[in-house]
């Protein structure tokens, strides 16, 4: 996996980037087909913050974690890249034991923001890969967020999946 390190308000020595390229490294073990992994590190207000996102088959792992060093900062985000990592992995493999089995039964083959005079201080995209609704859910799960926005496949329009409080989940689509 190749590893890019990039860095804001910080002095980006060989020794910290040698740190950051090795543990992130480590997580090949656990993802195949990963991408190149993005690593952003931000000195913010004393703070250290590590941000690591690696795409992996058309899912995005990420973690951002803040502290007062930026060795352990790192450290702490390529763990909660591993924990995905891991759950993705066990995801993908019921759903795909679920798919196998339910194709068995059917003798079909498978194939494989409350408003107020605040800023706009940041802008993310998101993949514009179709997906389906429970994709996206996975994927929401994954980086641990309360919603995703995506493209859907069956309507090619973008939606939006969310948490609701009563644990279940939410779509929301344009009106047609």
């Amino acid at each position: 996996m190749e590893v890019v390190v990039r860095g804001r308000d910080i002095d980006l020595t060989a020794a910290l980037k040698n740190h950051v390229t090795k543990k992130v490294r480590k997580l090949d073990k656990f993802l195949s087909g990963a991408g190149q992994a993005q690593v952003r590190l931000t000195v913010e207000r004393g703070r250290h913050i590590a941000e690591v996102t690696i795409p992996v088959g058309g899912f995005i792992l990420r973690g951002e974690v803040r502290g007062d060093d930026m060795y352990a900062s790192v450290d702490q985000a390529v763990q909660k890249l591993e924990r995905q990592a891991k759950r993705l992995n066990q995801r993908l493999h019921r759903h795909l034991v679920g798919v196998e089995a339910a194709a068995a039964e059917d003798g079909a083959h498978v194939d494989e923001v409350e408003e107020d005079d605040g800023a706009l201080v940041r802008t993310k995209t998101f993949p514009r890969k179709p997906m389906s609704p429970d994709e996206a859910i996975l994927q929401m799960n994954l980086v641990s967020h309360d919603f995703f926005a995506f493209t859907n496949a069956e309507t090619n329009a973008i939606n939006v999946v969310y948490r609701r409080a009563d644990g279940n989940y939410g779509l929301l689509e344009p009106e047609s």
